[in-house]
Order: structure tokens, then sequence, then C-alpha cells
């Protein structure tokens, strides 16, 4: 315990699944099945071939996603990929930009984590942090990832 909180997250987000794996499988599968309806019978090597380049492929992507594109708040963290920033540093949440409108500015402000921006998939949620600092948060599920940082907020504004 930290602080008289639980290290339990209060939002999480894994980057990735390894469930992408089983394409490797399937591939081999698929092959070995094709060579056998074809009549040329089974051939071993392709399918085998196809399994571990496939399968190992997607492993690193996996891993590198898990690595760079994962999320986790807990009562005194935010996590963006390597990246982890106090939550006491976040004065406010934007509000999210109205369709149709003009861009905020606040989308144009750096991204948390390592990445050059928001990463493919998920939704910028504009912060106002201290020292006069902008930046973006995102999630997957920006919805969930923007209640449970204004519940915190909020939380800590009933407390003080």
């Amino acid at each position: 315990m930290v602080d008289g909180h639980s290290p339990e997250p209060l939002f999480r987000e894994p980057g990735a699944t390894w469930y992408w794996l089983l394409a490797g499988p399937l591939a081999a599968a698929a092959m070995l099945y094709i060579e056998v309806n074809s009549g040329i019978g089974a051939q071993w090597l392709p399918p085998a071939f196809f399994f571990l380049v496939v399968t190992g492929f997607l492993a690193v992507q996996v891993k590198a996603a898990r690595i760079h594109t994962s999320v986790e708040l807990t009562h005194d963290e935010l996590r963006q990929g390597t990246e982890t920033i106090d939550v006491a540093s976040i004065l406010t949440i934007f509000p999210p930009p109205e369709p149709g409108e003009e861009p905020p500015k606040w989308q144009s402000a750096r991204a948390l984590g390592e990445l050059a921006g928001v990463p493919r998939g998920r939704k910028g949620i504009g912060l106002k942090l201290t020292a006069g600092r902008t930046a973006q948060a995102w999630a997957r599920k920006d919805g969930d990832l923007r209640a449970a940082l204004a519940a915190l907020l909020e939380q800590r504004s009933t407390a003080s």
C-alpha cells in the first residue's frame, strides 16, 4: 500500500493480446490442409516454416505493443507506455472535442509515452499539467480512462 491506497489499478489496458499468436498455428494448419487436399500429400517443412515465421513475427509485435501502448492508472500514477507521471501533476482534464468543431489546442500537445503521437486505435484526452504544461493521455476506452481520471481529481479536490 502506498499513501493508504491499494496498488490495484483503477484503469488498465494491456496494449495487445497474446491471442494474436494463434495466427501462426492457424496459418500452418491452413497450409497443411491445402497440401493434403491438393493431392500432393502432407509436406511438413513449409507449414512448420510458416508456423515459426508468423508466430515469431507476431510475438515481437505483441510484446512491443504491450510495452509501448499499455495504460495503467493507479491512485498515484498514470503510466502510458514507458512514461509514468504523478496523478498529482494533473490539474485539469479538458473536455472532449465536439464533432464538427475546430480541433481544440490540446490535440496538438505532446502525447504521453515515448511514441511520436497518440497510438493508432486510441483517442487522446487533453490534460493540463503543473508548470503550465499540456499533454495528451490516450486509451482505446478513452471514456473509461477519462471517468477514472475525473473521479481521482474530484476525490483530490474534496480531500483538500
